[in-house]
């Protein structure tokens, strides 16, 4: 079965999913992955603080799960 991720997941939840999340979040510009709060934020959320597109973020986390 394929793992999909959708935009309500926890960033620290993402994280747990593939250590290779960090690579993706860091090239979308989330440089504060290691920040403590944003563990307990969505990746939705994240998005928004940084101006990033969700949906976008999450069809090439599914794109990278799916291969």
């Amino acid at each position: 079965m394929e793992k999909k991720i959708t935009k309500d997941i926890i960033i620290a939840d993402l994280l747990n999913v593939d250590q290779f999340m960090i690579a993706i979040l860091m090239r979308a510009g989330m440089h504060c992955i290691g920040c403590p709060s944003s563990q307990g934020e969505t990746l939705e959320e994240a998005c928004l603080v940084h101006g990033i597109d969700p949906d976008q973020l999450v069809d090439q986390i599914n794109d990278y799960l799916a291969q």
